[in-house]
């Protein structure tokens, strides 16, 4: 199939509209009859009850689409801060991405970590400026706010014309043309525009944007930069190769503006994802492809979303392997993959995120980095003990939390020799549709306690060394062991060098594994040991010592040598960015100082209120209803974790 494959994603801040824009994407394309709306629980993309409900996307939705002979998977990404880690797996699947403002807020705090995001990552992004279909939202007030705050000279290629307070149609630059919604509510080219010799604001405007946009591509195609010079027209072919090139800079972003609401501006971006994003890249001749996503669903099983990195027929299949589209929940049995493109895969075996599979079916002998590099960027802000309320339940639980854990890296579950488990979330939003679908996906009752602030333990002095010694049976182990503060958030672990050369690999691996795993529960049960080097002087066993026991004897020693008075407490404290009407201002502002927060920015422009502050994660319990009730549904706001400090509880 000579098709073209390009795999993109759409991020924005909650409520720019992302899952609006992406059904009116399927709806261009003729995937849906009509487009379903957020508001309504009818998204196609949001399929999980929990995203019905609340009217968020959480989980990567993915759907496929033709346009202008070219195949595209689509994701749709979460914007809630809580599923960040969705973002971050999305984004390595992926060649380009449509960065989603709001004109009604402008550039917001999840905007610009997703454009950071998205810049790390290389991904060539193509900005939508929505919701213009409220005239008294300035389309050029956003755009100088997108270079002041991103940094990037928006290039604008599509923009609405009104007529009496509504979008009438689209203006394309590129192609000079107007477009207008058809009968079924699709934009097509009004052929009739303009008339012979007709000078209207319309074609002021295009010419004025085409212009701009000729200007821009000069710095990028010599044929193009050679025509402007000689004041020749520039056809829209020459303008394209300047604007391909121009795509790829860093200082510049093409720019479309519309309403995903009312479907405005949809097809001309469309078009510009066919132009400007990049193809697939080259993959490693051995390979079959890499699980980029984790997946389960009720009667189905557990299934990974997979990226092809081979051609390949059914026949000639490794044995054991499916593939199927996946269209929201639905799959659809392929009978080909194609190197580029992204199926689901049911595995004869359990999948990991990131892990690479070679053609015939075998796991490569490499390092697989990608989920404990993901696991490192979200810092778990809760915990919250869960238990299971009948007993013959334990080990179904225990198992559904730790598939649940493999499919989100940013959810750790932490079992307790008391028979019950810790669950570490970034926040309350994520609790919850875990507990939800721990319920709903598994079939599994528990009984959750109220989620704690996860603080950071921190020792204060040097201890040790203590000796510690399990015996099991014929088997003895003892351990001699001492730690030292470090700085940071690091751990340490040095070994004796006569146990480095005597003891066997998975003798040492299971020591550092075992402390390791003791600082995760930490000394007072109130978050993770952090900042600590573990010395160990001597280590002896006896032939046949079980894994289990070496994790008992490290976890013992350990208990031994810090105690709770050998540890400080240090809390999390979060900064809050808010934004509400003025007259809410001198309430809000109140309700933040009133739990500890430190207001340290304050702006606004005479209507909108804006601010910073600085507030310890425990006081901020429940603030989503707090706030919404204090400003009348108004505000909007955003939290990132600002750091740690010494506890003052």
């Amino acid at each position: 199939m000579s098709q073209s494959v390009r795999n993109i994603a759409i991020l924005a801040h909650v409520d720019a509209g992302k899952t609006t824009l992406s059904e009116r994407i399927l709806f261009a394309a003729g995937e849906v009859r009509r487009p379903g709306k957020v508001e309504e629980g009818l998204a196609t993309m949001d399929y999980m009850p929990e995203e019905k409900e609340r009217g968020i996307t959480i989980e990567s939705g993915v759907a496929h689409f033709e346009w202008k002979n070219t195949w595209f998977n689509f994701i749709d990404t979460p914007g809630h801060v809580d599923f960040g880690a969705e973002v971050d797996m999305a984004l390595s699947a992926v060649e380009g991405a449509v960065l989603v403002v709001s004109a009604a807020s402008g550039v917001e705090t999840q905007t610009v970590a997703a454009y950071k995001k998205l810049r790390e990552a290389g991904v060539r992004t193509i900005l939508f400026v929505n919701k213009l279909d409220n005239p008294d939202y300035s389309l050029d007030e956003t755009l100088i706010n997108i270079e002041e705050v991103l940094g990037v000279r928006p290039v604008l290629m599509a923009l609405p014309e009104y007529k009496s307070g509504k979008i009438e149609s689209t203006l394309d630059v590129l192609s000079k043309s107007r477009l207008i919604h058809s009968e079924s509510g699709e934009e097509v080219v009004d052929d009739s525009w303009p008339q012979v010799g007709e000078v209207s604001d319309a074609t002021e405007k295009l010419k004025k944007h085409y212009a701009e946009a000729v200007e821009f591509a000069s710095n990028f195609d010599d044929e193009v930069l050679t025509l402007a010079m000689e004041g020749k027209p520039v056809p829209p072919k020459v303008l394209l190769r300047g604007l391909k090139e121009l795509a790829q800079s860093n200082d510049y972003a093409l720019c479309y503006a519309g309403s995903a609401m009312d479907g405005f501006g949809v097809r001309s971006l469309i078009t510009a994802l066919t132009f400007f994003l990049p193809d697939v890249p080259d993959f490693g001749s051995e390979e079959l492809g890499q699980v980029i996503r984790l997946r389960h669903f009720k009667g189905i099983g557990e299934i990974s979303l997979f990226r092809s990195h081979a051609n390949m027929e059914r026949k000639v299949w490794p044995a054991g392997f499916e593939f199927s589209r996946l269209k929201a929940n639905l799959l659809q049995p392929v009978e080909e993959i194609r190197s580029g493109d992204i199926y689901a895969m049911r595995a004869p075996f359990e999948t990991e995120l990131g892990q690479v599979i070679s053609l015939d079916g075998t796991i490569p002998t490499c390092e697989e980095e990608s989920q404990s590099s993901i696991r490192d960027r979200y810092q778990p802000l809760l915990q919250t003990r869960v238990e299971c309320i009948g007993a013959e339940d334990f080990f179904h639980v225990e198992k559904s939390l730790n598939t649940l854990s493999r499919m989100d890296p940013s959810f750790r579950v932490q079992k307790d020799d008391g028979g019950f488990w810790y669950l570490h979330t970034v926040g309350e939003v994520q609790l919850d549709v875990l507990l939800a679908r721990l319920k709903r996906e598994f079939g599994c009752e528990v009984k959750a306690g109220s989620p704690e602030v996860r603080w950071q333990e921190r020792l204060c002095r040097e201890v040790g060394p203590v000796e510690n010694t399990f015996q099991l049976g014929p088997h003895k182990i003892s351990i001699k062991l001492s730690a030292t503060p470090l700085e940071g958030d690091a751990h340490d672990i040095r070994l004796s060098a006569e146990f480095l050369e005597n003891a066997p690999r998975e003798i040492l691996a299971g020591v550092r594994s075992a402390l390791l795993e003791s600082t995760e529960i930490g000394v007072l049960g109130k978050g993770a040991l952090v900042g600590v080097c573990f010395e160990v002087h001597e280590f002896t066993w006896t032939e046949g010592a079980l894994p289990p026991m070496i994790k008992k004897a490290c976890g013992d020693a350990v208990v031994k040598l810090i105690k709770p008075a050998d540890v400080k407490l240090y809390e999390p404290i979060m900064e809050l960015s808010l934004e509400c009407p003025v007259n809410f201002a001198g309430l809000v502002t109140g309700d933040i100082q009133s739990r500890d927060g430190k207001v340290k920015e304050i702006g606004g422009d005479g209507k909108t209120h804006f601010l910073k502050a600085d507030i310890p994660l425990r006081k901020i319990f429940g603030y989503a209803t707090g706030v919404r009730s204090i400003s009348k549904g108004t505000a909007l706001y955003s939290m990132k974790l600002l750091g740690y400090r010494p506890a003052t509880v």
